[in-house]
Order: structure tokens, then sequence, then C-alpha cells
């Protein structure tokens, strides 16, 4: 018996308890409140609360895509809700059947776009205000979904650079490489 399990006899029992937290298995899988786009296989999980911007940014990477910085055209894995699947050491994010394919465009409605059935997440990007995000982090600050830890881009929503910055972060494999957490 190891250091980390308990056991407890009582008169007429014998419980064996495993104080270790369970890790996520190949499999796991958990809908998130996010969205998410592609690049090739190579997606990026966009996080913050409802009315933040999530769909926009969304909206304006999918128009700003190929560039003379980005090559390739982005597309939409899933708006506001995402599937993220473990596979090993790799998060795939997809979307729930019934909005695949679609994305809310504040004061239009939810509109058909090009979408990519899944890809692999490597990274997550996060919402904040330009005074809190630091210039050139390093070390990337990471986050983790499923026992695997993915850096973190915090962008400020409502700049105009910010897609092209997650599109630029997508394609150019600057990303700290998706651990399994310990």
């Amino acid at each position: 018996m190891g250091p980390a399990t308990l056991l407890v006899r009582g008169s007429s029992f014998d419980y064996r308890h495993s104080t270790r937290k369970e890790q996520p298995v190949d499999g796991a899988r958990e809908t998130l409140h996010a969205t998410a786009i592609s690049l090739g296989d190579r997606a990026a999980l966009i996080r913050g609360p409802s009315g933040s911007g999530k769909s926009d940014i969304a909206l304006r990477c999918l128009a700003c895509a190929p560039t003379s910085l980005v090559r390739e055209p982005s597309r939409l894995i899933s708006d506001d809700q995402v599937i993220v699947t473990r596979r090993g050491a790799s998060l795939i994010a997809s979307a729930p059947a019934a909005i695949a394919g679609k994305l809310e465009v504040r004061g239009i409605g939810i509109v058909p776009v090009a979408s990519q059935q899944s890809a692999t997440i490597v990274m997550c990007v996060e919402l904040a205000s330009a005074h809190r995000m630091e210039r050139m982090p390093d070390p990337w600050p990471m986050t983790s979904i499923l026992g695997i830890s993915i850096p973190i881009l915090q962008v400020d929503a409502g700049a105009h650079a910010t897609p092209i910055k997650i599109l630029l972060a997508l394609s150019l494999s600057l990303l700290p490489q998706p651990q399994v957490c310990d």
C-alpha cells in the first residue's frame, strides 16, 4: 500500500480510499463556455465572460486571414460552447452538433461561417484589459484543462490587432508545447 492510500478499519469493514487526485484519462471530455478557432490543425480556445467579445474576436479572425502575415484561412470550430476531449497529451476542440458552423454576430443574429470539425488546442486566449497584460511574458502563463497544461495568450478584446496576434501565435509555433500536468 502506497503512502497516498489510507486504510480505515472498522469493526466489520476494510475501506480503502485514495488521497491522490484522479487524473483525467484519455477520452475524458468537458464542455466549456468558450469559442474556438483554428488555423490548420491548431486551435485557440477563446475564454471570457458572457458579452466580453469572444464571438466578435472569432468573426474578426475569420475575416482577416489569409494575409501577408498569416498565409492560410482561419476557421470556426465552435462558438459559445466548445467540447474539449483529451487524447493522450493533447486537447481536441469540437462543436456540439446543434451549433456547428454557426457564429453569433451581435446585432445580426446567428450566421453560417467557414468551419472545421476539430483541431488540437495549442493555446488559451484570455480576454484582459490592456493595462493588465504583460508586454512579453516570460515564461508564458499556463492553464490546465483535463490535466493538460496549455499556454495563455492575454489579449485586449477591443484592440484592432487582437485577431492578427491570435493568428500569428497559432501560425508561428512560438508557443510552449502543451504538457501533461503532474
